[in-house]
C-alpha cells in the first residue's frame, strides 16, 4: 500500500532508527516511546493487522516472533521485556500495518489493572 506510513518506512521513503533489517522484516525504534527501548517489528509486505493473517503469513509470523528475543537482548534488554501486537480499531491499532512493540528497560507497569 503506498500510502501506508510503515509501508512508506519500509521502503526508506520515511528515516527510521533502525534497530534490524532483512529482506522481509525492518525493526525501528518508536517514535513516540512508552519505555526506555520502544522497537517495532514490522512485516515489509503489507499486512494491515493480525485479524488479515492466514497461513500464508504464518512462516513470516513465526519468524518476527523468532526475532525479538535477539533484537530486545541486543537493545539491553536482559531482564525480559514486553511484546504487544494491537489489532484493530478495539485493539488499540493506530497504524493499519502489522506491527510487534517491543517494550522494557525500568519501571513498566502491569498489563492490566488488578483490583
Amino acid at each position: 500500500m503506498s500510502d501506508c506510513l510503515f509501508c512508506r518506512i519500509a521502503r526508506g521513503d520515511i528515516p527510521c532508527r533502525k534497530v534490524y533489517e532483512d529482506d522481509e522484516v525492518l525493526a525501528f525504534h518508536d517514535i513516540n516511546p512508552v519505555a526506555p527501548v520502544h522497537f517495532m517489528l514490522i512485516p515489509k509486505l503489507h499486512l494491515a493487522s493480525l485479524a488479515e493473517a492466514d497461513d500464508t503469513h504464518a512462516a513470516l509470523l513465526g519468524r518476527m516472533l523468532l526475532l525479538v528475543p535477539g533484537l530486545a537482548k541486543q537493545q539491553g534488554l536482559d531482564q525480559g521485556f514486553r511484546t504487544v501486537i494491537n489489532t484493530g480499531r478495539g485493539g488499540g491499532q493506530e497504524i493499519f500495518h502489522l506491527h510487534i512493540h517491543v517494550i522494557g528497560g525500568g519501571n513498566i507497569p502491569p498489563m492490566v489493572r488488578r483490583s
